[in-house]
């Protein structure tokens, strides 16, 4: 993943999160505090990805992973992605509707 420094005012109470991590994960705190980002924007995709304002292939391009690791992460979160039964056939309803109407 391509990384760009940022200026940015962290709250006192997610530097001591990061600490806590860092010590729990043996690494250093900018690399926890990393982590911690990365988490929030998942979540943050997945309920985009839920309410359908993002594509799965957008997903996967902003959070630097296939579309297969999407479709994991939003399974392994109880995100359900793509069309819902009721969408797919009322789709379908206006495909057929369509195709009445070209004959």
């Amino acid at each position: 993943m391509k990384t760009k420094p940022y200026p940015l005012r962290i709250p006192e109470g997610l530097l001591t999160l990061a600490e806590l991590r860092s010590k729990d994960e043996r690494t250093d705190k900018a690399t926890a505090l990393r982590q911690l980002l990365y988490t929030g924007a998942e979540e943050y995709v997945l309920r985009l990805l839920e309410e359908g304002r993002l594509t799965a292939g957008r997903a996967a391009e902003i959070l630097a992973i296939s579309v297969y690791d999407v479709h994991r992460l939003a399974r392994d979160h109880g995100v359900r992605i793509g069309a819902t039964e009721e969408q797919y056939h009322k789709a379908r309803e206006t495909a057929r509707r369509f195709t009445r109407l070209q004959r």
